[in-house]
């Protein structure tokens, strides 16, 4: 399912949540949306699943104006979780997956599946105010999936999760995208981000500042930095005029230069006068992270 969202504006009394946001998620993608809080991301979350009315624009779900039936191929799990404190885990699970739209049967049948992976099968009778938090998420993470929606929408799915869990989530996340999903994932761990996101998007003060994959948006943001890792019984001499030295620090047996190429002077140039002074272990350009290029671009100017 591919989805798009063309031209989005919403705002509530005087404040402006979305101005002409634009975002197109690929068909079986992880597109990430990102912003700092206040953004407009759980707004135009919102939109997309119908929840709040978009003042203008449109919403497509491959190529076609989207409808209310639509909402039953969406399987959306927010960043404010709620389950029924004195139910049982099964009981609300099932509840919750009827009204998905699954027999009693198929959701207990699949529930069981689910649990059972995630290592959470005694915990069917007990009462869900006996469970973590993360025991919870584990629980809303499931029901979000478990009727197989075409598109996924996580609004930081892992928030409260220790590191063993956050990678059995990330896991699933990636099998449900190669199983055929198409996904949004919306969160601030920018490192998560370019573990699992093919694309993202960027918003900023209610506006869209930046779009793209993510190894063409580094691309963009390059600065001509490299790293060298050599053996050498001396400091680098390197010309005036072709780069700038900004650190050097040992490495076991090696040293580890990162230098920074000056005006018109070019990569090769920089390892022809390298390969003359030091025995070159590595030689590689230092792309900026996607944390470097949220800070940059969300800090105030």
């Amino acid at each position: 399912m591919t989805l798009q969202a063309n031209h989005i504006s919403k705002s509530f009394d005087k404040h402006k949540a979305l101005d002409d946001v634009t975002i197109q998620v690929p068909e079986q993608s992880i597109f990430g949306l990102l912003g700092p809080n206040g953004a407009g991301k759980t707004t135009l979350i919102r939109i997309i699943n119908m929840i709040a009315v978009k003042d203008q624009g449109e919403i497509l779900l491959n190529g076609k104006p989207m409808q209310p039936s639509d909402a039953s191929q969406i399987g959306y799990l927010p960043e404010e979780r709620g389950l029924y404190k004195k139910m049982k885990v099964g009981e609300q699970a099932v509840y919750l997956a009827r009204l998905k739209g699954m027999s009693k049967h198929d959701a207990t049948v699949k529930l069981k599946h689910w649990f059972g992976k995630f290592e959470m099968d005694s915990w069917w009778n007990r009462k869900v105010e006996e469970l973590s938090k993360g025991m919870q998420q584990k629980v809303q993470f499931i029901v979000t999936v478990l009727h197989q929606p075409k598109l996924l929408i996580f609004d930081e799915p892992f928030s409260g999760f220790d590191p063993i869990n956050v990678n059995l989530l990330k896991a699933e996340i990636i099998n449900l995208k190669n199983e055929g999903s198409t996904i949004i994932f919306s969160t601030h761990n920018m490192a998560s981000v370019e573990e699992i996101c093919d694309q993202i998007t960027l918003i900023h003060q209610s506006k869209n500042i930046l779009s793209g994959e993510i190894n063409d948006i580094k691309q963009r943001y390059k600065t001509q930095t490299y790293e060298v890792e050599y053996r050498s019984s001396k400091a680098l001499m390197l010309p005036e005029g072709l780069c700038h030295i900004i650190s050097t620090q040992p490495k076991n047996n090696h040293l580890v230069t990162h230098v920074k190429l000056l005006d018109n002077a070019t990569s090769n140039l920089l390892l022809q006068h390298l390969i003359q002074q030091a025995e070159i272990l590595k030689f590689q350009e230092v792309l900026p992270s996607l944390n470097d290029i949220f800070i940059r671009e969300v800090s105030p100017k």
